[in-house]
């Protein structure tokens, strides 16, 4: 039995690391031809950081968990702590590509201007410091914190995979990061009116959607980590969910493509939370309303607040993710077809805890790197941009030669 569990939370983990290709590919068709080849290389150098920040500081924080120790001992050869046949480290595995997904998240937001090497310490910091304690509380309850919740307002936090604990603090942490970064030059003319900057690639834009779609059924279905935890309801759940948030998406974005592909996705964030509990109808509800809220929400950031979010991860993730903790607490109840063991404050609370800490890192991370190394590119270089900048290619380097 414990092999077969290796293997399901080894395959899940698998599903979740090509999500990070979704991630890049997202990023490569929504910005500007010069910025292509960053995305692709910032998405899986962070992914390297972050891999490095939480296999020595994060997993420790969170979970307590050690791996400095003989490979007997981890790999659970010799018994004790450690589950036999290495589980605990597929789990690390698993987890890992959680954590990753914040920095991959930020990457959008803050895309055409951003420094290379600050960036990717401030992927380490974020990965090793910051996203474990939310991680560590609302999983394992480090802190006394689902004690407290369960005494306060009648039920433990309930976060089934990620909603608040990964895309709203990667959302919320971004729209700090976007802030202290500032806007892309040329984006708002100087009477405050935007200047349209369209996707380069609807294709490649499309195809990073896809993939993070179809990677999602692992980072939902596999959060249950053991194989006789598995239920179909998270995987029917999931599937509405997109499809309401690519249905409203598409009427309320007025048949835009960008809309219509972030549309699947804001269903998919929201409905990572209560996803194990919800009946499907109100899944897919939560995913119709996450999907028309992308919508309305990115065009206000973009067009009333002017904010260069390029990619719009405080809208998808940020305010999707938290938007889904909070339903949570109102579609998994049993009043409503749902398992029951939740409750609206407690889903209510714990959000704003999780958005609480992320606001204020993205703010205190950026804004000390910014006063120590700079965070945006020159001028210059951000007129030619990063491809050409700081990997001294472009993403057709046949073609510059024409």
């Amino acid at each position: 039995m414990v092999g077969s569990d290796v293997f399901f939370i080894l395959i899940g983990a698998v599903m979740v690391l090509a999500m990070h290709a979704g991630f890049a590919f997202l990023e490569v068709g929504t910005v500007r031809k010069r910025s292509q080849v960053n995305a692709l290389v910032k998405i899986l150098v962070d992914f390297a950081a972050s891999t490095i920040a939480y296999f020595f500081i994060g997993y420790s924080i969170a979970y307590g968990v050690s791996f400095l120790q003989s490979a007997k001992i981890i790999s659970g050869a010799e018994g004790g702590l450690f589950a036999g046949q290495g589980y605990d480290l597929v789990k690390f595995f698993f987890l890992l590509t959680f954590a990753a997904a914040v920095p991959a998240i930020i990457s959008g937001g803050i895309a055409e201007r951003a420094k290379f090497y600050p960036q990717l310490l401030a992927t380490f910091l974020l990965v090793a410091f910051v996203y474990p304690v939310f991680e560590g509380m609302a999983w394992n309850g480090n802190f006394g914190f689902q004690d407290f919740m369960e005494h306060t307002f009648g039920a433990k936090f309930h976060d089934f995979a990620g909603s608040v604990v990964v895309h709203a603090m990667g959302g919320w942490i971004a729209l700090g990061a976007v802030i202290m970064l500032g806007n892309r030059k040329g984006r708002y003319r100087a009477d405050g009116t935007s200047v349209g900057m369209p996707p380069s690639n609807i294709i490649w834009l499309a195809l990073g959607a896809w993939i993070l779609c179809v990677g999602w059924f692992g980072f939902n279905v596999m959060s249950a980590q053991k194989l006789e935890a598995i239920s179909g309801l998270v995987a029917v759940n999931s599937l509405l969910a997109m499809m309401g948030g690519t249905l409203s998406a598409l009427v309320i974005g007025r048949n835009d493509p960008g809309f219509v592909h972030n549309g699947a996705l804001a269903g998919l964030v929201a409905v990572c939370a209560g996803s194990d509990v919800m009946h499907p109808v109100g899944a897919l509800a939560t995913g119709a309303i996450a999907g028309a809220l992308f919508v309305f929400a990115f065009n206000w950031q973009q067009n009333k607040l002017k904010i260069d979010d390029v990619l719009g991860v405080w809208p998808l993730h940020g305010l999707c993710g938290a938007l889904g903790g909070i339903l949570c607490g109102v579609f998994g109840l049993e009043a409503l077809g749902g398992m029951g063991g939740v409750t609206f404050t407690s889903q209510l609370a714990g959000t704003v805890v999780g958005v609480g800490i992320a606001l204020v890192a993205g703010f205190v991370v950026y804004g000390a790197l910014k006063a120590t190394m700079g965070i945006r590119l020159t001028e210059e270089q951000e007129f030619y941009g990063p491809d050409l900048s700081i990997h001294k290619v472009s993403s057709m380097p046949e073609d510059d030669l024409r």
